[in-house]
């Protein structure tokens, strides 16, 4: 099978898989049978480029890197909306990398819900349509016969559903708990120099890893749909934004910080998700860590997720929970494992 690919969407996320694909073609031919094509690319701001044979991917990964357009490019096309490019060209797979909402869920839900209604594989890092409709998103590529996947929404490139898909599977999980935003623990360890809220968080902002407006990060929005999402996907759980207590790092003051220090412990915001004799449970609230315990030594920008199992006990997982290339990581993983369960299809036929 050759994996036709569309991107609705080219922003830093797109680019770090295009950089991968480029890079790593021909050993992805090689090593994985792993065999694709790019015939388009669609961005609400850099434009439409369309090639049923084939686009210029490192062309296309060199305009939108140095002139923020892919006006130059010679399979620019005019008038082409995202619908046109999921519904009318001959792509097999939608790699859905617009910006997340939480709040709806718009417009990846509808590219999500419109891919998968025609019978072509998804995947995403936009955590707005499996935060907001997981079970419905499921159902449909069930009845399509396709694959919806989303490992890149809690942890970047590193790896929480093809983990407990494959390493775990057979395992009961009876908790998960983490830091799962980095932009708040780079705050809070900055804090522990030091450093005042206000003054963290500009230098945050600074290195690029808070937003200009803060809010889905600091007030622990972000950490939130990851949490439902691990909820929902890992414990089957059916809960919905409202069912989660959510509490951000705002209002932490220097003096708590040194307060925690001087008693052996450390703040940390904590997502955590159990399963209870009254169903599942979950949360995102900063806790003071003592420092025994292996998240209270997680610093700067570093996830870290551990799972509460009934065979291994406890089984955790650290590393980068965003980066270009991370995410973009996150997306190849994906779309490798539809190529392993669509060649192992084709041999039991």
């Amino acid at each position: 099978m050759e994996f036709r690919l569309a991107f609705i969407g080219f922003g830093t996320v797109g680019r770090g898989l295009m950089q991968l694909l480029t890079e790593k073609q021909s050993e992805l031919k090689n090593q994985q049978n792993f065999q694709f094509k790019t015939i388009a690319i669609h961005d609400i701001i850099l434009g439409t480029i369309y090639n049923e044979n084939g686009i210029n991917g490192k062309l296309a990964l060199d305009l939108a890197e140095k002139r923020k357009s892919l006006a130059e490019h010679p399979d620019i096309v005019d008038g082409w909306d995202s619908e046109r490019i999921i519904t009318q060209t001959s792509a097999n797979v939608i790699v859905e990398i617009t910006p997340t909402n939480i709040k709806t869920g718009e417009p990846g839900l509808t590219h999500v819900r419109t891919a998968l209604g025609n019978k072509k594989h998804v995947v995403t890092t936009n955590k707005g349509p499996v935060a907001l409709a997981l079970k419905e998103l499921k159902n449909l590529a069930t009845e399509n016969g396709v694959d919806f996947r989303f490992e890149g929404t809690v942890m970047s490139g590193t790896p929480v559903f093809h983990l407990t898909d494959t390493g775990l599977a057979g395992a009961e999980i009876k908790r998960v708990r983490g830091i799962l935003n980095g932009t708040t623990n780079y705050i809070l360890t900055q804090m522990e120099n030091g450093i005042g809220y206000k003054e963290a968080l500009h230098d945050a902002q600074l290195k690029g890893y808070a937003e200009a407006v803060p809010d889905a990060d600091v007030l622990g929005w972000d950490a939130k749909a990851k949490v439902l999402i691990l909820a929902n996907v890992l414990m089957g759980a059916h809960l919905e934004a409202p069912d989660i207590h959510c509490e951000g790092i705002t209002n932490i003051t220097l003096a708590d910080i040194q307060n925690a220090r001087a008693n052996g412990k450390r703040w940390k915001l904590i997502g955590s998700v159990e399963k209870t004799d009254s169903g599942v449970s979950a949360s995102v609230k900063p806790l003071e860590l003592s420092e025994n315990d292996f998240l209270a030594g997680i610093s700067g920008i570093t996830n870290a997720l551990s799972f509460d199992t009934d065979t291994l006990g406890e089984v955790t997982i650290i590393g980068p929970g965003a980066g270009k290339i991370e995410t973009g990581f996150s997306l190849l993983t994906d779309l490798l494992a539809i190529n392993r369960n669509h060649n192992c299809s084709a041999l039991r036929k």
